[in-house]
């Protein structure tokens, strides 16, 4: 009997480092990925990157979205959004076409929304 292989959910998480697990290296994933632990290296997807709010993380990150409810060091880069939520905190340097921060959250940073999608009506305008 032959494996189906398995389709790819975007919206499932893929992995975790779970709470009192440390991890070193290069991380790199497809489909959602939660990190409760320690993490230190690198971190590389087009998908969702979660740290939550027990998780440590000491990377340079190039993902598609990233939420953050944790503590976070390093060059963060997200194609799409970042999210900093009000146990959030951040430490080095954001870019981002999309940031969100919430009211609470500690931010240490340089913030740069580089590539920022233009609002449809801007565009509309533009055009005509």
């Amino acid at each position: 009997m032959k494996d189906k292989p398995r389709e790819l959910n975007e919206t499932k998480l893929a992995g975790l480092i779970d709470i009192e697990s440390e991890f070193k290296g290069e991380l790199a994933f497809k489909g959602s990925f939660r990190i409760e632990g320690t993490f230190k290296g690198t971190i590389n997807s087009e998908s969702l990157l979660v740290v939550g709010e027990r998780g440590k993380v000491e990377a340079d990150v190039k993902v598609g979205q990233l939420v953050i409810n944790g503590e976070i060091h390093g060059t963060l880069q997200a194609t799409e959004r970042i999210e900093v939520h009000d146990k959030g905190r951040v430490f080095g340097a954001l870019i981002t076409p999309t940031l969100v921060v919430e009211e609470g959250a500690y931010l240490e940073a340089t913030c740069q929304t580089k590539g920022a999608p233009r609002p449809a009506a801007l565009a509309a305008a533009e055009q005509a």
